[in-house]
């Protein structure tokens, strides 16, 4: 197995540089790991802290955007409590025409029908299952696919597809998202296959 900072090799073509993904620290974890997880591992640190493996961080961006791509884009919710979530969220809503929470998500969003706010997705995307634990559990109770961003320390009961990741850093989650919109504008034919989106993934990142 490669070492964490050797460039994969060249048939694995990954979505950005693997240097990219590193320095936006997408693949550093916490000091905890649920059984959940352990297969996104890569390694533990001296210090304790899990690695995950950045080859599965791609491929797993690569099978959610196919998947969400399939979905009429005003019928997807993406939900992020996690303040860093933020503005890479708005930023793919603004990009894709999907539904943002990043505010207090209402109980009673998906299942009231009598709210203001009612709203029926086809898929939801989160940023931490644990954080969205509210919006999870009304998506389960509806019956619809739930894609999440998940971290080492992360439990995944009702989530249908993991994205392994930091979904706790600034830049990484910034970096996730931009990649994801990215390449769901490419699945579904709106960018060329090796179309960019005009904005960096600095630009994705919630101001400081």
């Amino acid at each position: 197995m490669s070492s964490e900072h050797e460039k994969p090799p060249s048939v694995i073509e990954l979505l950005v540089p693997v240097d990219k993904y590193l320095s936006a620290g997408v693949h550093i974890g916490t000091h905890i790991c649920t059984r959940y997880m352990e297969p996104f591992v890569y390694k533990v640190r001296p210090d304790g802290v899990y690695i995950l493996d950045v080859r599965k961080i791609d491929e797993r961006l690569r099978i959610a955007a196919k998947f969400l791509s399939m979905f009429e884009p005003v019928k997807i919710a993406v939900a992020s409590a996690r303040l860093y979530g933020r503005s890479p969220v708005l930023k793919m809503c603004q990009y894709l025409q999907c539904k943002p929470y990043v505010d207090r998500f209402l109980p009673g969003t998906f299942t009231n029908p009598a709210l203001t706010v009612y709203f029926e997705p086809s898929v939801l995307l989160v940023t931490d299952p644990r954080a969205d634990a509210q919006a999870v559990k009304e998506a389960s109770e509806i019956g619809i696919p739930v894609v999440a961003f998940a971290d080492t320390d992360n439990r995944t009961e009702n989530v249908d597809l993991v994205i392994p990741a930091n979904n706790k850093g600034r830049k990484s989650l910034a970096l996730l998202y931009w990649i994801l919109t990215r390449q769901i504008l490419r699945d579904r034919g709106i960018i060329p296959p090796d179309g960019d989106l005009p904005e960096q993934p600095t630009d994705f990142e919630t101001p400081v």
